[in-house]
């Protein structure tokens, strides 16, 4: 039975913020024109402009509310119940197993982290033989990162726990909490600066797959396409002004009010944060599609997110294309 979750606003016009609760989230009555999108993860630097693409969807007459919960699990779980129209995260893992035909629709970045350790304990991946780390939630590319290097690695973890937020994980690091995680760009350079020389980051190679996306179930993609479209592109044309001009974000959450309470030093990572990213082109400009759901069989089968040989999968089994191919129609490729 579902608990109703702790909830309150962040600043943002629109925006609930929600604690999860197992597989809670908050039943709130709503127009029917209501879009609910689940995050499985805090509102943070690193979710600017994506906020800022809702607001241009926003200006389009698409009525938007984003809830925060706990891990992107709990998302999944909620856009698979009706309790959530999309979700935003990676979710093949459940896609696979549940009936209910789940979709993503776009890819919102490619996989960027750090696995960071802490050099009084660990050196390299060997050490990390028998030891415990964090990552971001049950089912994330973090942790599918991990269990890949594993394998690679041929090490076993101790224990894999469950940290949401880049920038939590870093700062538990800085205190102490943990000696082992993997943390975004924004979280390696608050390593480097507050402790330099006190962490070592991992080295991490031949990983190219989702990090982030949008899904839904099909039946809400049938049912609200001119929605859906309008989304799709205001992300599209987001995704292509940020990486022409990474400082655009620090405008846009001046001129919309988005988190508005975020404390000085985050502030000033903001154009830092999203440069890094531009430059590593971490913004897929034409939404990934059927090329980008290929990548991840390869890498969410080896990690074991995925079951079977990439080879057999279908694209059509997660992913609806009909939206992103209606956008690239309008705002052409790039």
């Amino acid at each position: 039975m579902l608990k109703e979750l702790t909830k309150k606003l962040c600043g943002l016009s629109g925006v609930a913020v929600a604690a999860g609760i197992g597989l809670a989230l908050v039943a709130v009555p709503q127009a029917e024109a209501k879009v609910r999108v689940a995050y499985g993860d805090i509102a943070s630097v690193e979710n600017l402009h994506l906020l800022a693409a809702f607001e241009l969807a926003k200006q389009r007459g698409v009525e938007i509310e984003m809830t925060y919960l706990k891990s992107e699990d709990i998302a999944a779980q909620a856009v698979v119940s009706g309790q959530a129209d999309i979700g935003v995260g990676g979710p093949y893992a459940l896609m696979q197993k549940v009936k209910v035909p789940v979709r993503i629709f776009l890819q919102l970045s490619t996989l960027r982290f750090y696995p960071a350790v802490n050099a009084e304990f660990y050196k390299t991946w060997k050490d990390l033989n028998g030891q415990e780390v964090a990552v971001h939630s049950r089912g994330s590319g973090t942790e599918a990162i991990m269990k890949l290097m594993e394998e690679k690695q041929g090490i076993k973890f101790s224990k894999i726990s469950y940290i949401p937020g880049s920038e939590v994980r870093a700062g538990a690091l800085l205190q102490g909490n943990v000696k082992a995680t993997i943390v975004d760009s924004a979280g390696r350079r608050l390593l480097q600066e507050k402790a330099p020389g006190k962490f070592i980051i991992l080295p991490l190679d031949g990983i190219n797959a989702t990090d982030e996306a949008l899904f839904a179930r099909q039946d809400f993609l049938d049912k609200n396409p001119k929605d859906v479209d309008v989304i799709v592109e205001s992300v599209i044309t987001t995704w292509r002004e940020v990486t022409k001009n990474p400082a655009i974000v620090a405008e846009w959450r001046a001129k919309y009010k988005l988190l508005p309470d975020l404390p000085a030093d985050q502030v000033a990572e903001i154009t830092p944060y999203f440069t890094e990213l531009a430059k590593g082109k971490a913004f897929p400009l034409n939404g990934g599609g059927a090329a980008a759901a290929k990548d991840d069989f390869a890498f969410y089968t080896l990690s074991g997110q995925l079951q079977g040989d990439p080879a057999s999968l279908k694209v059509e089994d997660f992913w609806a294309l009909e939206p992103l191919n209606r956008a690239l129609g309008k705002v052409g490729t790039n």
